[in-house]
C-alpha cells in the first residue's frame, strides 16, 4: 500500500509539468528572441586594419655582370648603418686589374707609335720639300736655257727643250708621289690612332669594372644581406636553410646581394576589407600602433587606396581586399622597417543618425534588410546602410521608435505579420 506523501509529491510533480507545457505555449516564442531598440544620435565611423611599415626608399644591391662568377673580398654585416659613400661589398679585381694593365700597355704603345710615324712623317714631307724645290728650280733653269735657242744652234735648241720637257715631267711625277706619301702617312697614323681610340675604351672598361667592384651606398640606410641560394652548389632541399652572403662567397652577375633601407622616412602597407572600402578615402587621419613599441603610437594621412580588389589565394575565406598605403607623419626615426602594426582610421561622423547594432542587418536577396518587432512577430523592412563601424550600422528607411531582432527570425521559428513576406532565407550579417 503506497503512503499518502508520495502519492501528494507525484501530484505536485504532474501539475507542474502540465503549468510548464502550457507556459511555452501561451509566452508568444518571438519573446524569446533578443532585439536592440533604434538609436539616434552622432556615431563616428573608425576603419581598423592591419599593416606592415616599410621604407619609403630602398635599393637592391646585385652582383655586377662580369661575364662569371666573382669572389666577394668583404661584406658589411646584415643591420649595419651605412653612411652614403661607404663600400657595402667588395669583389676580387684581380682580373679586370690585369686587363687594366694590357689595356694601358697597349695604350702607352699606341701613343708612342703615333709620336713616331708622325716624326716619320715630318721627315718625309721635308725631304719631299727638298725634292719638289729642286725640281722646280731644274724646270725653271731648262725654261731659262729655252729662252736662248734663238742664240745658238739647232741642235743645242733642240737639247734644251727636251731637258725642259724632262724636268717639267720629274716634278709632275715627283708631286704626284709627295701627294702620295701624304696620303700613305695620314692613312698609317689613322691607324695607329683608332688602335689608341680602341686601348683607350678598353681602359675605361676596365676602370669601371674595377670602379663596379666596389659597391658603395648611394644614400645613407641599414644594410640587409640576403641568403646565398647557391651556397650548397645549387641544390636545395625542403627545409633547408640557406645562409647569408659572407666574405669568400662566389656568385654569378645579377645576384641580389643585399638591399640598402632608407630608415629615414617609413610608410605603412595593409589590407582593407571590402565592406570597409566605402568608409576610407585619402587624406583621412590615421592612428598607427606600433607592435614593437606598445608605448608609440604614430600619427598619418591615409595616402592611397586601390581601386580594384583582390582576392587574397591562400586565405580560406576568399574574401576580396584593397591595397592601402599611408604616409607616416613624425616619429619615423623611433622605429624600423618590416614590423607589424595596428591602423585605426578615422572616417565621417554622422550626425542626428538612425543606427542599430551591425547584427541586426541581414542581407535578404542582395537588399540589407532589418526585422522589425510587431504584436505578432518580426516584419523584413529594406533598409539603406550609410555606412559600418565595428559594431553598428548607420541605416536610412527606419524611425524611431522600433526594435529590432538581433538573430534571423526565420531561423528562430517566428512569426510574421499577416500579409507580410519574409522573403528568402537571411544570409548572415555583413
Amino acid at each position: 500500500m503506497r503512503r499518502p506523501w508520495f502519492i501528494a509529491v507525484t501530484g505536485v510533480l504532474l501539475l507542474l509539468g502540465i503549468a510548464a507545457v502550457g507556459w511555452s505555449r501561451v509566452v508568444p516564442e518571438a519573446s524569446r528572441i533578443p532585439t536592440a531598440t533604434l538609436q539616434r544620435g552622432s556615431v563616428a565611423v573608425s576603419v581598423h586594419a592591419a599593416g606592415d611599415l616599410r621604407a619609403t626608399k630602398s635599393m637592391q644591391m646585385f652582383v655586377p655582370p662580369m661575364g662569371g662568377q666573382l669572389t666577394i673580398v668583404s661584406l658589411a654585416n646584415s643591420g649595419a648603418a651605412i653612411k652614403s659613400g661607404d663600400v657595402i661589398a667588395e669583389f676580387d679585381a684581380s682580373e679586370p686589374e690585369f686587363a687594366l694593365e694590357q689595356a694601358s700597355f697597349e695604350l702607352q704603345l699606341a701613343d708612342q707609335e703615333i709620336a713616331k710615324a708622325e716624326a716619320e712623317a715630318a721627315v718625309l714631307a721635308a725631304e719631299d720639300e727638298v725634292s719638289l724645290l729642286t725640281a722646280r728650280f731644274n724646270v725653271r733653269r731648262a725654261e731659262m736655257d729655252a729662252k736662248a735657242n734663238e742664240l745658238v744652234g739647232s741642235l743645242v735648241a733642240q737639247q734644251n727643250l727636251m731637258l725642259l720637257a724632262e724636268a717639267r715631267d720629274r716634278l709632275a711625277a715627283l708631286e704626284k708621289e709627295v701627294q702620295s706619301h701624304r696620303e700613305t702617312s695620314k692613312a698609317a697614323t689613322a691607324v695607329i690612332r683608332e688602335r689608341r681610340m680602341k686601348a683607350q675604351v678598353a681602359v675605361a672598361v676596365a676602370q669601371r669594372n674595377i670602379d663596379s667592384l666596389l659597391m658603395r651606398a648611394p644614400f645613407d640606410g641599414v644594410v640587409s644581406i640576403k641568403q646565398n641560394f647557391n651556397a650548397y652548389g645549387g641544390i636545395v632541399f625542403g627545409g633547408t636553410s640557406m645562409p647569408d652572403f659572407r666574405a669568400g662567397d662566389t656568385a654569378g652577375g645579377g645576384t641580389l646581394l643585399a638591399e640598402l633601407i632608407d630608415t629615414s622616412g617609413v610608410e605603412v602597407t595593409a589590407k582593407l576589407a571590402e565592406q570597409d572600402r566605402a568608409n576610407v578615402a585619402p587624406g583621412q587621419p590615421v592612428e598607427i600602433l606600433v607592435d614593437a613599441s606598445p608605448d608609440l603610437r604614430l600619427q598619418g594621412t591615409v595616402r592611397s587606396v586601390s581601386s580594384v580588389a583582390s582576392r587574397q589565394m591562400f586565405e580560406a575565406s576568399g574574401d576580396r581586399k584593397f591595397d592601402i598605403a599611408f604616409d607616416v607623419k613624425g616619429g619615423a626615426a623611433q622605429v624600423r622597417p618590416g614590423v607589424s602594426a595596428a591602423i585605426a582610421i578615422s572616417g565621417q561622423v554622422f550626425e542626428n543618425a538612425i543606427y542599430v547594432p551591425r547584427a541586426a542587418v541581414f542581407d535578404v536577396a542582395g537588399q540589407p534588410t532589418v526585422y522589425v518587432k510587431v504584436a505578432n512577430g518580426f516584419e523584413p523592412r529594406p533598409v539603406k546602410v550609410k555606412a559600418r563601424t565595428e559594431t553598428q550600422a548607420v541605416i536610412e528607411g527606419l524611425e524611431t521608435p522600433a526594435e529590432v531582432a538581433l538573430v534571423n527570425p526565420s531561423k528562430a521559428g517566428s512569426s510574421s505579420k499577416p500579409g507580410s513576406t519574409a522573403g528568402p532565407q537571411p544570409q548572415a550579417p555583413r
